[in-house]
């Protein structure tokens, strides 16, 4: 990518979150939200051309790339929420535009639906939780089983080291494997910012392994979908047609939102952003100019 961007640290709740800022100062703001186990520069290819216009604004979330991370490995979605509303803050713009994927796109949501007047629009990349279904089951279970799960998995990933790679090759092959749909470019640039050199000399990335195990204490699906509800600005919810993700057309949570419609991108997976950039992009742009109604400029399958 051509032009770096600025980078700042913002405190929220005793920890240092990194900032990365793209485009005019003074401009609209667009707030990029990453999902787990990334980094904010994974919206580098995003950020690039939507800087030729807006003020891009992308956190690295709390325990995920250049932020700090907690001191007992906990990461709630309370938490996570709140960041995001220190960082909206700090932007200070009034409404802002706000995109998320996958956890990030869930984090957006709940902000939207607890400041509807903050946002002007608000794109979620398979980023509302998941389906009905699974919802049903855990839910279901009781309560000395959810906590003894999780006791048993926060004991498991504290005890174990964090895998470390004798390169960033072998950092970035690795992802490669995980992800072999990505071009060698885009690969070696998330591993590249995604990885850090320890004392050792290993390659380990820079999310914290606690990020995995998602705490037993949240919201109850009805309360997620009164929040859904609240929201009032224009919503797009982006999809992957090859994705592992349930559509929420399909599935009927779509229709706990006002005003959101649903995209569907056939060629893509769970990261229709990389996917299927071009598209996503066309998409993306149509969506904060106000031309989402104009369903032939919109590359994708609308629901």
């Amino acid at each position: 990518m051509s032009q770096q961007p600025r980078q700042h640290r913002l405190t929220s709740q005793r920890l240092a979150l990194a900032i990365n800022e793209w485009g005019p100062p003074d401009g609209a703001s667009v707030v990029l939200v990453h999902g787990g186990r990334d980094h904010a520069r994974n919206w580098d290819r995003v950020a690039e051309v939507l800087a030729k216009r807006w003020r891009v604004v992308a956190p690295d979330l709390r325990g995920h790339g250049d932020s700090d991370w907690t001191s007992d490995g906990h990461y709630t979605m309370s938490s996570y929420v709140y960041d995001l509303a220190e960082v909206i803050d700090w932007v200070g713009t009034g409404p802002v535009h706000l995109v998320g994927h996958s956890l990030g796109g869930n984090i957006a949501i709940r902000y939207a639906g607890l400041f509807p007047e903050r946002i002007k629009r608000l794109m979620s990349i398979e980023g509302i939780g998941f389906a009905p279904a699974i919802v049903a089951e855990k839910e279901a279970r009781s309560a000395d089983v959810i906590m003894r799960e999780w006791i048993e998995a926060r004991r498991k990933t504290l005890a174990q080291a964090h895998r470390g790679y004798p390169s960033l090759e072998a950092a970035a092959a690795r992802m490669r494997e995980a992800h072999p749909q990505l071009d060698e470019a885009l690969v070696a640039h998330l591993a590249a910012h995604g990885a850090r050199q320890g004392a050792d000399g290993l390659w380990r990335w820079k999310f914290d392994p606690c990020v995995r195990v998602f705490p037993p204490d949240d919201l109850r699906q009805f309360q997620k979908e009164q929040l859904w509800s609240r929201i009032a600005s224009p919503t797009l919810l982006v999809y992957g047609g090859r994705s592992w993700a349930s559509n929420p057309e399909a599935d009927g949570r779509a229709r706990h939102f006002r005003t959101a419609r649903v995209v569907t991108f056939p060629e893509a997976g769970h990261w229709v952003q990389h996917d299927a950039l071009d598209g996503f992009l066309a998409l993306l742009s149509a969506f904060l100019e106000g031309r989402e109604g104009r369903s032939e400029e919109e590359p994708g399958k609308a629901g």
